[in-house]
């Protein structure tokens, strides 16, 4: 007698998409109380609350001499709204180019699956069980490419809303700091925690709902089902993929080139409204820090959901039909949900920040928070929704899992995440040594600096590189691909938090600018700054996050991707496979080198730019004549959309051309090579950047008296600092977030477009053999 979970189908149905809508409700919540801030003179002094907690209390009331004056907030309100037309603009132009490609690859994922069975409308035998008849090639070619549209529309739809939500509070985010950096916290986080619950609501809803549209049609075919499902994480990470680049392309010219220019040949402070890229910069980071990571994460999500949905079909979830075990995944989901919005609580109703010394403990509380509750969360789950044992497919034999078996396989990847995210923080905060040691060695030059920086991010791979073993490990043997599947999915589980704390800094980088550039008291930047130096940290442990659950999810996919192209063993001694791995091990390197010079050559034209103003615009210098900022924002714009196709096509072309010319086999190689490169390189990358980063900070700030006898601004320790920076930022915003995506989407590609490549593919082997 075959088990079922105690979770009735009924209650199933109800329960995630109410969690969802929980999400959404809450995130429509915390947008109305961000609004109560007022980007008008006249209900300016009014707060969101008076209630005395969340930073309000009296003791931070610190009024600014000007607090109520009125061109001050207008000053704020323009600057916002010159902020969010440049990067709606720059959003749309760079969708024009994307809905192109997205309609072309659409046409290609119909043609080719079609063509598997001839675009024959019958009926055919089930790929792992030919005793039974499932529905036609044809089917899966439709329904992929619905899929494949609606995860690109809510990847999509996920960078716009993230992009306007921190548009939105950036300037609200500047007023209240004049109130108390407390006050500030709160919006940024509130903001954050707006962008974070949308999108993995909206990913979760739209995902539910496809499901159940699809069974209609299906009915009990869960393997042609599910396997077409799989479009919607291909969909979801390609959008993520131009939003990542083109984004990270845009913001890290304006940066190289406000920061050469500006901080290092002219001695100005950052941000300052003489500097002609200064909105640039800005828009900057909401288009690749705000836009570009709410579409990689969702991209994560997307795929982590359908790598387990895929080997879960052909498991006994999928042979009895049970769809509360069947729908586990999105379970976790939703318990994630609900355990990231508690979480959000204890940082805007329950605990205060009274100083800035608390700013960062208060967000690395939010992970440890969110993990512990998510532990109980999962071990519920675990138990009302799956049965006490079952199997799961195992590369053509079905393995007897039990149900607390995969409750260890979503924790140990949950509990990674959290070893991920406190090394980054280690690695990457001005709190601790490593970055400090960065920061000294800028005594003897830039040099020095850049070397410290790479030694630093070439260490800081080796505990995570071990946390994702570990996980990899435990996961596969108690569960074989579905554990992976589901350990990747525990890391994404606290994902509504993870996005807050990321969408935070950005913003938080936004209203230090927006101060400095309404001419704000240097009080009101010291706290920006605070709040920014948190965000830049809060930043890297998000990347380190998508950087080890990428690692898990391309895994699950290609374990998936064997099994469905019919590949028994991967013998790397073999010819076909050598060549492959050794390709794929390449290919993060030719795609850095290709991100890398376009932020290059993008930041060449900025440099120019910008010199080019302050050499020919009378009074610039002096404050008493506007540089042209439109150009610079034009020059970013036109460098980004160029340079995002060429890396763009090199990740979505190489698994067509190695599938179809050369077979599985050597294609099996390029995804494992991928996979081995590109997390090590992603990892170091974004954690040499972030380094860079803080330690230029650290100097800036001099908190302590080791950092003031580095500086002050200005100084040579300070200059090389910022030299160290401008190398890091395309390493840390570029390149190295980049890297998760491409080793994701080239495994989901192979994926979906596994049962034509299994058919049609080898077309060189097959010539010369």
């Amino acid at each position: 007698m075959v088990s079922k979970a105690l979770l009735p189908e009924f209650w199933t149905e109800i329960l995630v998409p109410v969690c969802a809508v929980v999400g959404i409700v809450f995130s429509l919540f915390q947008w109305c109380i961000v609004s109560c801030v007022k980007l008008t003179a006249d209900d300016d002094a009014s707060s969101p609350t008076e209630d005395g907690k969340n930073g309000h209390e009296d003791y931070l009331m610190e009024e600014e001499e000007g607090v109520n004056d009125q061109s001050v907030v207008a000053k704020c309100a323009e600057i916002q709204t010159a902020i969010s037309e440049g990067a709606t603009s720059f959003l749309f132009t760079e969708y024009k180019y994307v809905g192109v490609f997205m309609v072309i690859f659409a046409a290609i994922i119909f043609l080719f699956l079609g063509s598997v069975q001839g675009f024959s409308t019958k009926s055919q035998p089930c790929t792992y069980d030919e005793t039974r008849t499932c529905k036609p090639a044809l089917a899966t070619a439709v329904f992929s490419t619905i899929s494949f549209v609606l995860g690109a529309v809510t990847s999509v739809l996920s960078g716009f809303l993230g992009m306007k939500i921190a548009t939105y509070a950036n300037a609200r985010t500047t007023l209240e700091a004049r109130r108390g950096v407390g006050k500030a916290f709160i919006v940024a986080f509130r903001s954050g925690a707006v962008m974070g619950f949308l999108l993995a609501a909206n990913g979760l809803l739209v995902l539910y709902i496809t499901i159940n549209l699809f069974k209609i049609y299906y009915g009990d075919d869960w393997e042609g089902l599910f396997e077409s499902i799989t479009g919607y994480g291909l969909g979801g990470s390609s959008m993520a993929l131009f939003g990542r680049v083109g984004g990270g392309i845009y913001t890290k010219a304006a940066d190289v080139g406000a920061d050469l220019v500006g901080k290092v040949e002219r001695n100005i402070p950052e941000d300052d409204p003489r500097n002609p890229a200064v909105i640039a910069d800005n828009v900057g980071d909401n288009v690749g820090d705000i836009a570009g990571m709410g579409s990689d994460l969702f991209g994560s999500y997307a795929e982590s959901s359908c790598a387990a949905l895929v080997v879960a079909s052909i498991s006994s979830f999928g042979i009895n039909h049970d769809f509360t075990a069947m729908l586990f995944p999105l379970l976790i989901s939703s318990m994630g949900i609900l355990v990231c919005l508690v979480t959000t609580l204890f940082a805007t109703d329950i605990s205060e920040i009274k100083a800035v010394k608390e700013i960062e403990p208060a967000l690395k509380n939010q992970l440890i928070i969110s993990t512990v509750i998510m532990t109980a969360g999962i071990a519920l789950v675990s138990w009302t929704g799956l049965p006490s044992s079952f199997t799961i497919y195992n590369f053509g034999a079905q393995k007897v899992v039990k149900n607390w078996e995969l409750f260890l396989c979503v924790a140990v990847g949950l509990w990674a995440g959290l070893i991920i995210g406190f090394v980054t923080e280690y690695y990457t905060s001005n709190a601790y040594s490593p970055v400090q040691d960065v920061a000294d060695s800028c005594r003897t030059g830039a040099a020095t600096n850049v070397i410290f920086g790479l030694a630093l991010g070439y260490k800081s791979v080796i505990i995570p590189i071990f946390a994702i073993a570990v996980s990899i490990f435990v996961s596969f043997s108690f569960a074989a691909m579905y554990g992976v599947a589901v350990a990747a999915l525990g890391m994404l589980s606290t994902i509504a938090t993870g996005l807050a704390i990321d969408a935070y800094g950005p913003i938080s980088d936004n209203a230090g600018g927006i101060a400095e550039m309404a001419g704000m008291s240097h009080r009101i930047r010291e706290r920006t700054d605070a709040l920014d130096a948190a965000g830049n940290t809060t930043a890297a442990i998000g990347k380190g996050f998508a950087i080890g659950s990428a690692a898990l999810v391309s895994l699950a996919l290609f374990g998936a991707f064997v099994s469905r192209a019919g590949v028994e063993t991967v013998d790397v001694l073999t010819p076909k496979v050598v060549i492959g791995l050794l390709v794929g091990a390449m290919l993060p390197y030719w795609f850095s080198a290709m991100t890398m010079k376009s932020v290059g050559s993008a930041a060449l034209k900025m440099v120019e730019e910008v010199r080019r103003q302050f050499n020919t615009i009378p009074g610039l210098m002096e404050g008493t004549a506007k540089p042209d900022y439109a150009t610079c924002v034009k020059i970013s714009t036109d460098a980004s959309i160029k340079e995002m196709i060429p890396p763009g096509c090199l990740v979505m072309l190489t698994p067509l051309i190695v599938g179809f010319f050369f077979g599985v086999e050597t294609l099996s190689g390029v995804l494992a090579g991928s996979l081995i490169s590109g997390v090590q390189i992603a990892i170091s990358a974004s954690n040499t950047g972030g380094a860079w980063d803080n330690a230029k900070k650290y100097i800036e700030a001099g908190a302590s008296e080791h950092a003031r006898s580095l500086g002050p601004k200005g100084s040579e320790p300070h200059k090389a600092a910022v030299i160290g920076d401008t190398i890091g930022d395309p390493l840390k915003d570029t390149s190295g977030p980049s890297l998760n995506i491409l080793i994701k989407l080239m495994a989901v590609e192979s994926l979906v477009f596994a049962p034509f490549f299994a058919t049609h593919g080898g077309f060189l082997f097959k010539i010369f053999s």
